[in-house]
C-alpha cells in the first residue's frame, strides 16, 4: 500500500495521527508546505540541541516537546502566515514571551524569513528546567 499524504487542515497544518516519539513529529514536519517546513525543521533541531533526550509527540495536530516525568514545555502549530510557538509555562520564563493571555501559556509567532534561534534558545532551556504541562 503506498504512503498517503496527510490531509491539510486550515492554515496548511497537516492532519497527523496522535503518537509518541520522533516519527510522528518528523511526519508532521515533512508534510508541511514551503517555508513552514524549514521553520519547523529548525525549531525541532534547536529544541533537540538545547534539551538532550527531549521527549516528542504529536497531539492535536501539533508537535509537543517535554521532559520525562516533568511534562510538556513547548509546542508549535502552523497557521497561514506564521508558526506559533507556545511555552506552556511561559509566565515563568524571564523575560516571558510577549504573546498570549491564556493562564500560564505565552507564545511567539514566527513569520517567513524571520531569524528566531537566538531569542528562543534561552526560553527553551528555561522551560525544560521547570515542571511542564501534564497531559
Amino acid at each position: 500500500m503506498p504512503d498517503r499524504k496527510p490531509r491539510m487542515l486550515a492554515g496548511g497544518n497537516p492532519q497527523i495521527a496522535k503518537g509518541d516519539g520522533d516519527a510522528p513529529v518528523q511526519a508532521y514536519i515533512a508534510a508541511l508546505p514551503g517555508w513552514k517546513q524549514d521553520v519547523c525543521q529548525r525549531l525541532d533541531a534547536l529544541i533537540v540541541a538545547t534539551v538532550p533526550g527531549v521527549r516528542k509527540a504529536v497531539k492535536w495536530n501539533s508537535p509537543f516537546y517535554g521532559v520525562e516525568r516533568q511534562g510538556w514545555f513547548v509546542s508549535f502549530h502552523v497557521f497561514t502566515a506564521y508558526v506559533k510557538v507556545t511555552f506552556f509555562k511561559g509566565t515563568s520564563l524571564k523575560p516571558p514571551p510577549a504573546g498570549g493571555s491564556a493562564k500560564e501559556a505565552r507564545w511567539i509567532d514566527i513569520r517567513e524569513g524571520e531569524a528566531f534561534e537566538e531569542r528562543l534558545t534561552d526560553w527553551i532551556r528555561q522551560a525544560a528546567a521547570i515542571p511542564g504541562w501534564m497531559a
